[in-house]
């Protein structure tokens, strides 16, 4: 079974449209290896056909979009070959998806993103960087890598933080998930379309005449043409009074106590609360560190500096003991290897350190 499968659709004026399918329903469309490097050459060869004017981007089966990256075939990568950081299997894997991931944010042609179902980590680095980012009231969104020992990648540190009020900071510390308007409040997306929208869009698509003028203003004027009427309501807005101040705090101390001590009655709320009580402390330090950092560099420049977290992450031991607690034993009870009085600077700048020079960083090229 082909793990991305393309189809280019004729339009009736000359034109097409590229489609490509995450094809592995079963996993729900977790992103492989092989994936990525499928879809990054194809995504090039379409660049480079002037009769392609669009490309949409979706994933097979009903349930999800992406649900992340494939966290445990990693993992046992790890186990099976240990070795110091950069792990090459790590560097690969990283390397290859925040490529990818950089290449979907800065391509030249509309792409549309059909995010329907589930959308978790490395799926949200593939919607967040496309033109036109379009879910459907059925998408449920989150960045709950604080479950597993990593942290909010692919771009998550360009882009949270971008979000109002240290918004991205809340979801970031707690890995609470968005329904499809918080995804618009919070600059995730752009379009709500009907869940069984995806082919009259395809359609509508090759039906239209294209013209050499704005085609990412043609491609926003008929998306606008099939928007959902509301679905579940944000409850990023609904609760932006409450949460506002308590992400306001001068240190992670003061964000983690404040959320901890809060009285919650809302279960959405409550379940956030949850995740940040249970989450790794050294990755409730990174988001902190990150936050301090990252609103001062360009999209090349976090990404770079994803990847050299990444890799050092995956040389401690609270990756593979958060992937085994929730993905391999699914025991829901991670043995984190430091509690969060034992986690200083030295622990936190040590994870930021590269052990690439510049000039030999796997990602020296991203501009």
């Amino acid at each position: 079974m082909n793990p991305v499968l393309f189809d280019t659709l004729a339009c009736h004026d000359g034109h097409a449209i590229g489609v490509a399918t995450l094809n592995s329903a079963a996993s729900l469309n977790a992103l492989t290896p092989a994936m990525i490097t499928l879809l990054h050459a194809q995504l090039d060869l379409w660049r480079q056909d002037d009769k392609v004017v669009c490309v949409v981007l979706r994933g097979a089966g009903g349930k999800a979009f992406c649900a992340g990256g494939d966290v445990r075939a990693l993992r046992q990568a790890l186990i099976d070959h240990p070795q110091p950081a950069p792990h090459p299997v790590a560097r690969d894997y990283f390397a290859r998806e925040y490529a990818l991931d950089f290449r979907i944010h800065t391509y030249d042609k509309p792409l549309i993103a059909w995010g329907h179902g589930i959308v978790m980590g490395g799926g949200l680095g593939l919607l967040v960087g496309a033109s036109h980012r379009v879910l459907t009231p059925e998408s449920r969104i989150a960045m709950p890598e604080i479950t597993i020992g990593l942290y909010p990648d692919v771009g998550g540190s360009w882009f949270l933080p971008r979000m109002p009020a240290r918004l991205g900071l809340f979801l970031a510390l707690t890995g609470a998930s968005l329904n499809a308007n918080d995804a618009l409040f919070a600059n995730l997306s752009d379009h709500i379309l009907p869940s069984d929208g995806l082919d009259p869009l395809l359609e509508r698509l090759t039906r239209h005449t294209w013209q050499n003028r704005d085609r990412y203003a043609e491609v926003s004027a008929l998306l606008n043409e099939w928007e959902a009427p509301p679905s579940a309501p944000s409850r990023l807005l609904q609760h932006f009074d409450t949460l506002s101040p308590l992400m306001r705090q001068g240190s992670l101390t003061s964000v983690t106590q404040a959320i901890a001590r809060a009285e919650f009655s809302d279960p959405w709320l409550l379940q956030a609360q949850q995740g940040l009580q249970q989450g790794c402390p050294t990755t409730a330090a990174l988001c902190w560190a990150i936050f301090q950092r990252a609103p001062r560099m360009s999209l090349a420049e976090v990404l770079r500096m994803e990847l050299t977290l990444s890799v050092n992450l995956c040389a401690r031991p609270d990756f593979s003991e958060g992937v085994r607690a929730l993905l391999v034993d699914k025991d829901r009870q991670p043995r984190w290897s430091r509690g969060a009085d034992q986690i200083d600077a030295d622990w936190i700048d040590s994870l930021f350190a590269s052990p690439w020079p510049a000039d030999a960083h796997p990602l020296r090229a991203l501009m």
